[in-house]
């Protein structure tokens, strides 16, 4: 895995709370995504629960949990949105916020932003 983004343990997975924690952190990131002004119109006609379901396997896969064969880069959960490019590093703004919030360390936060700004998978 050298050059990616995602870490070797899962130690930041299990610091998260493992699957509930994930699952916690994705709620409340797309609750602030949804409450942003600009961002809402985004997320209107979107299915959130299954877009809500993909961040959690990204994120679980960011954070070195187990999530098996992840085909897809992790950008692709915003892509089909159209968000600018200032939109989506509010999304990341967001959810690096979030995880810090649940007193994720900071190299944990750096290599989740790290994972969904340049869409590496495990």
């Amino acid at each position: 895995m050298t050059g990616r983004a995602y870490p070797m343990t899962a130690e930041w997975f299990d610091r998260l709370g493992g699957a509930a924690g994930v699952r916690d952190a994705v709620r409340w990131w797309l609750r602030l995504v949804a409450a942003d002004a600009e961002l809402a119109p985004y997320l209107v006609g979107v299915e959130v629960s299954r877009l809500a379901g993909h961040l959690a396997l990204l994120l679980t896969a960011a954070l070195g949990g187990s999530t098996g064969d992840i085909a897809r880069p992790v950008t692709e959960a915003w892509q089909g949105l159209g968000l600018s490019e200032g939109h989506h590093r509010r999304v990341l703004d967001y959810l690096a916020g979030v995880l810090w919030a649940m007193d994720l360390p900071a190299a944990g936060i750096a290599a989740v932003a790290r994972a969904f700004a340049d869409g590496t998978t495990p």
